[in-house]
């Protein structure tokens, strides 16, 4: 018995030693584990961390050991399959706080940067950069045929092409009250990008914020001064707010913003040069470019990129002479089926781009190359769009300012070989005459208050001492609608086919629409409506026969160039020459005839006016000197072909036909 309860007792304490030793916990808390204390495992917070008022913290901790290992293991040869060792451990820590940082640092391999000046560096396939010669134009001589003192652009920029050498040019402009000014911006380096140690953008992968001073100072002018009037007819914003975010991952889009911003600033600001923006430029080019080649390529990245470098080539003083994307940006939203009728990025790359074409064909009497019926508009007014989304109206009289072009450039130049023949004409053009001042009106109409005047004060009620009434618009996308909808009125009554301006009411008509744009552009200060505001000034000024108001609009002229760095300068010899300032004896009548149209006209629609304060008939302009500009009454000769389909579509030697178009955008916010 003894010994059974020698047995006994020995059996017990064992089990009484394994009952009391604690047992040892998984899925404890980190927070108990750091301080070795046993945890309940309690949820959401154990015990311990209640008590001692402790966050709880939960999770798994690993325990990331840096194991170099020169030579893998030796594995016996084999004929059937081969191995292949891979670390990965590296990938797997950064994933975790904390887990890269128990490694050494790996030496990095330093790859040497050609020189920038290095021609080679640009020597792409045969006609890169040649736009076919114009080819996609259809005029040969149109180049021949445009003085570069006609092109409404930005100032001087060197023509960087890959075949050609570089010009050095340098900007007298200045802009002391831009946001980027010498006192507010710092210095810039004295180096260039000859320097072969400097480099671009890393290539695609993930990166963080920009660290580099300089890329960050070009990224920020690009949100504030390019993306600003970019983004005009965005109700997103995708230029300035979103996209930018997205450049950080796509060196191609980045590189694209980096050059605006950077040609914006030399524009600006003597002190800057464009060679940092012609390096940006070429190097999203030559990206572009590869892209294309790629049929697996992302296509709404490569359309975006291509119609920011389209904005960059409109920045340029000849921007008929540097048209590599001009028209393959066109070709690119066509190939992505972008269409008023998009959303997203693709809805604001359409309108940015079919926005530069009208102002250029209003500039140039020319045809619109994408006909607005196709944009796919929708032109039921009696629809109600969303309350404050005054875009969705502006994209309409967009439409209707088009069609307006359109029946503008298709003036008769001569008249049938018949008096039937041309009666049928002139009462057929009279007809569309009506219809497309019975659209404007109706658009007019019925538009929501929010897209009408706030304020409207006379010109002896301003303080400015402005020939021009003070017109008060809050939106942004609001005065550009406005713009437009003058501008339409005044190429309506231009354009009449039985009434000339000299008529009464054509000449009410073209006045008081001209003014209230005019009064419009001379009060704004907001810098993002300056591209429409150039271009609707222009035809407005054209109208004006006083002298007062004559020397008002250079002034304007003068201070959006200062403000924007576009260039105004040859708009001034065009006004001038249709004014009659030329012809001292011309000008000296046409004072006289001034004398009674010292007081400004007052608005037809909306406001009372007297009769007495009209002007008196304007004498016709003078006829346009021959060869003095394009053809008119063409279709835009840049975008005529821009479409793959043609034979002479642009990107020739590099485009290859995607194999997928993608169904959906590929971002969020796309």
């Amino acid at each position: 018995m003894a010994t059974n309860d020698a047995t006994g007792g020995t059996a017990a304490g064992e089990n009484t030693s394994t009952a009391a030793r604690p047992k040892r916990v998984r899925t404890g808390c980190l927070t108990c584990r750091e301080r070795h204390l046993k945890c309940d495992e309690g949820l959401p917070d154990c015990q311990n961390c209640r008590k001692s008022s402790r966050p709880c913290k939960r999770g798994v901790r690993l325990n990331f050991i840096d194991t170099q290992v020169k030579s893998p293991p030796i594995t016996p040869p084999t004929q059937e399959w081969d191995i292949t060792f891979q670390d990965e451990s590296r990938e797997i820590a950064s994933e975790y706080r904390g887990g890269l940082g128990r490694y050494a640092a790996l030496p990095q391999k330093v790859e040497d940067v050609p020189d920038i000046k290095d021609e080679a560096l640009y020597q792409f396939s045969s006609g890169v950069m040649n736009t076919p010669t114009l080819a996609h134009q259809q005029l040969p001589s149109l180049q021949q045929s445009i003085p570069v003192a006609n092109v409404e652009s930005y100032p001087a920029v060197s023509q960087r092409m890959p075949d050609n050498s570089r010009e050095q040019h340098r900007h007298s402009s200045s802009n002391t009250d831009s946001t980027f000014t010498s006192q507010t911006m710092p210095p810039a380096p004295s180096s260039t990008y000859s320097n072969n140690k400097q480099t671009l953008t890393p290539p695609s992968e993930d990166r963080g914020p920009l660290d580099s001073p300089e890329e960050l100072l070009f990224m920020q002018v690009f949100v504030e001064e390019v993306g600003l009037w970019m983004d005009s007819l965005d109700p997103y914003k995708h230029f300035s707010r979103l996209l930018p975010s997205d450049s950080l991952n796509e060196p191609m889009l980045l590189n694209a913003f980096l050059a605006c911003g950077a040609r914006h600033l030399s524009l600006v600001n003597p002190v800057y040069s464009e060679d940092k923006a012609l390096h940006y430029y070429d190097d999203a080019t030559t990206r572009l470019l590869e892209a294309l080649q790629n049929p697996n390529r992302n296509t709404v990245m490569c359309a975006t990129t291509a119609v920011i470098l389209n904005v960059y080539e409109i920045m340029s003083e000849r921007p008929l002479q540097r048209m590599n994307h001009i028209a393959g940006a066109r070709a690119l939203i066509k190939e992505c089926r972008w269409t008023a009728r998009s959303t997203g990025v693709g809805a604001a790359c359409f309108w940015l781009n079919v926005g530069m074409e009208l102002l250029s064909c209003i500039r140039f009497n020319w045809q619109v190359a994408w006909d607005p019926d196709l944009w796919g508009v929708d032109m039921d007014f009696s629809k109600e769009i969303e309350y404050g989304c005054e875009e969705g109206w502006t994209y309409r009289l967009m439409y209707i300012v088009a069609k307006i072009a359109n029946f503008r450039s298709t003036v008769p130049r001569q008249a049938e070989s018949s008096q039937h023949a041309e009666q049928v004409r002139l009462q057929n053009r009279f007809n569309d005459w009506n219809r497309l001042k019975d659209w404007i009106d109706s658009w007019n109409n019925n538009v929501p208050r929010t897209m009408r005047p706030l304020g409207y004060l006379y010109p002896h009620q301003t303080a400015s001492k402005s020939a021009f009434p003070e017109v008060w618009l809050i939106k942004r996308t609001t005065i550009v609608a406005r713009l437009f909808y003058h501008t339409g009125m005044c190429l309506l009554a231009q354009t009449h086919p039985l009434m000339s301006t000299r008529t009464p009411e054509m000449h009410d008509l073209q006045q008081t629409h001209a003014h209230d744009l005019c009064g419009i552009v001379a009060h704004v200060k907001d810098r993002g409506v300056a591209s429409v505001a150039i271009r609707s000034l222009a035809i407005a000024a054209e109208c004006l026969v006083s002298r007062r108001e004559q020397e008002e609009v250079l002034e304007i002229f003068d201070r959006i160039q200062k403000e924007t760095g576009w260039r105004t300068g040859f708009l001034h010899k065009e006004l001038k020459e249709k004014w009659g300032w030329n012809n001292e004896e011309q000008y000296q009548q046409q004072q006289q005839q001034n004398v009674a149209a010292s007081l400004p006209v007052l608005p037809l629609h909306n406001f009372p006016y007297q009769t007495s304060n009209l002007p008196p008939v304007p004498p016709p302009p003078p006829a346009p000197k021959p060869g003095a500009g394009p053809r008119q009454g063409i279709i835009n000769p840049i975008l005529r072909s821009a479409d793959f389909s043609a034979p002479t579509h642009p990107y020739q030697n590099h485009y290859v036909a995607p194999l997928h178009l993608p169904p959906q955008p590929q971002y969020s916010h796309f």
